[in-house]
């Protein structure tokens, strides 16, 4: 039941970040709801089909669709009574990537499969439904964007959450401090430009390792 309602959630959170992606591209309806379709299940169906799950998650329960395509026109009525602050499309995408990372993590460990690899899909869940988003947005990708603790923050806190049930913490605390944790990291990054250092090979070839701050942190 957690795990279900995290996933609704989460594609809501993440179809209100397509359709303000498509907001700024001028979109028409149709691109809000295929922005939002794509952002929120686009990690999800990455995952179930790694892990050979069929149906596909949002093809096999409805209320995936009736949630995904609500949460989209409800942001364009809402945008047009009140427009969002500039960095809304930055805090909905990390409460998204915050939700999905840890279910999808979740998701990995019920099929049996290792730490490690619950890291590895609960990073896709999270992460791969926004770079589509960016993609068809062009844009550039988040998760590659120079330095930016996106992925890095969904590593840290599908990690965090496996290493508590392996400490014996219960499921539903390990849960809410993994989300928790990916959320404070990716906030972070958002409002004070952490970043991880960025390496680079100057002319003379020579490799360097430096933090760079100068890149924009919104889309």
């Amino acid at each position: 039941m957690l795990l279900h309602a995290l996933d609704l959630i989460g594609v809501a959170v993440f179809s209100i970040s397509g359709a303000l992606a498509a907001g700024r591209k001028r979109l028409d309806l149709l691109g809000v709801i295929v922005l939002g379709l794509v952002t929120a299940v686009g990690g999800g169906t990455i995952r179930d089909l790694l892990l050979d799950r069929h149906p596909i998650f949002w093809l096999a329960d409805s209320a995936y669709l009736v949630v995904i395509i609500s949460s989209a026109l409800l942001t364009v009525a809402y945008v047009r009574w009140r427009p969002p602050p500039e960095a809304a499309l930055l805090y909905a995408d990390a409460l998204g990537l915050a939700l999905f990372s840890v279910a999808g993590a979740q998701i990995a460990e019920r099929a049996g499969l290792p730490a490690i690899a619950g890291i590895v899909l609960g990073t896709v869940t999270g992460a791969a439904g926004g770079a589509v988003r960016d993609v068809l947005s062009a844009e550039i990708p988040l998760v590659l964007r120079r330095g930016n603790l996106y992925a890095s923050a969904a590593i840290l806190g599908t990690a965090v959450y496996f290493g508590l049930v392996a400490l014996g913490t219960p499921r539903a605390w390990a849960t809410w401090t993994g989300m928790l944790i990916v959320a404070a990291v990716r906030l972070a990054s958002i409002t004070w430009g952490l970043q991880l250092p960025v390496f680079a090979i100057e002319g003379d070839g020579v490799p360097q390792t430096r933090n760079r701050t100068s890149e924009s942190r919104y889309p």
